[in-house]
């Protein structure tokens, strides 16, 4: 535990609440990219999540489609405030009681089944635009900024990954692709760009860890850090199919009972795995140009998606 992340924990519920703080403890271990604590107070028990001050847009949105999903029935906590104090981007919320659903007894697929449901709830919450960031809470508009080679449309991220697809590809020198499995990646990207798809918010999380269970077995949805307005219902499914190949899990009955909570069968997932091999180049041409550190995985990830999509 880092006795200065708590006390700033500390510092900033009992400054915010007006209220004298008790007890507090730093949570970890649970895959969270911000520091995590729980601050009990003299009236209540609050989450106080801190991060770096470029973090406050990320905690805007999450604030909005926390309060967006609670309108359509996804149970979640409350956010009490957001702000930035002291150069740390802070969100204050509720503590929710129940085990995290990594460690819940509740058979896993039937907190899967619930994520099913709620995912369908989440694709019908009404958004604009396109993209991971919210730019307009009034009107639920979110933006993806532009980049060499795509003007952040829908569009021009196919057509920017299209075009990427050249005999001098770095995928091609990474051992990701042949040049004739670049070829068939062209038609099947040509294919996805001729479709016509909607567009909904997406949790771009759903995991286990992402989930209290209480002592009902109601699942609570936690971190719409990564939420963002993609095609439905494929956002959310490719990150699922994602962490079936690298993690196992969901395994085949958990993704099923996912399926069957939505209300949809493997067979509607058309599209699903081109959008997989899409997701996972585009991921790795971004890491190629912005993360180095790491190519090396999301290559091989890339590569394992092209043998199960690509003849």
């Amino acid at each position: 535990m880092d006795d200065a992340v708590v006390t700033q924990a500390e510092r900033i519920a009992g400054d915010i609440l007006l209220e004298q703080v008790k007890a507090s403890y730093q949570i970890i271990g649970k895959g969270f990219v911000n520091q995590v604590c729980v601050v009990e107070t003299e009236r209540r028990k609050v989450v106080v999540r801190m991060n770096d001050t470029g973090t406050y847009p990320s905690y805007v949105k999450e604030k909005w489609c926390m309060e967006q999903a609670a309108a359509a029935g996804i149970p979640g906590p409350e956010v009490l405030s957001i702000g930035i104090v002291d150069e740390t981007a802070y969100m204050i919320q509720t503590f929710v009681e129940g085990d995290n659903g990594l460690d819940s007894t509740l058979p896993k697929a039937d907190i899967w089944r619930q994520l099913g449901e709620y995912a369908k709830r989440i694709h019908s919450i009404q958004v604009k635009g396109y993209g991971e960031n919210l730019i307009d809470p009034v009107h639920g508009e979110f933006h993806s900024p532009s980049h060499a080679g795509s003007d952040g449309s829908w569009l021009g991220y196919v057509q920017y990954n299209i075009n990427s697809l050249t005999e001098h590809d770095r995928l091609i020198e990474l051992g990701v692709l042949t040049p004739m499995q670049s070829q068939r990646a062209r038609r099947l990207f040509e294919d996805v760009k001729k479709e016509t798809f909607r567009f909904g918010l997406i949790h771009g999380d759903l995991s286990l860890k992402n989930t209290i269970v209480d002592q009902t077995g109601q699942v609570i949805v936690l971190d719409w850090g990564n939420a963002e307005v993609r095609t439905v219902p494929h956002g959310d499914m490719i990150g699922l199919m994602q962490s079936q190949i690298q993690d196992g899990a969901p395994n085949t009955e958990e993704f099923q009972a996912f399926l069957d909570g939505y209300g949809m069968r493997v067979e509607d997932l058309a599209y699903g795995r081109h959008m997989l091999l899409l997701k996972a180049f585009d991921t790795l041409r971004w890491a190629i140009d912005r993360s180095p550190d790491r190519i090396e995985s999301y290559a091989a990830f890339a590569k394992q998606v092209v043998d199960m999509v690509i003849d």
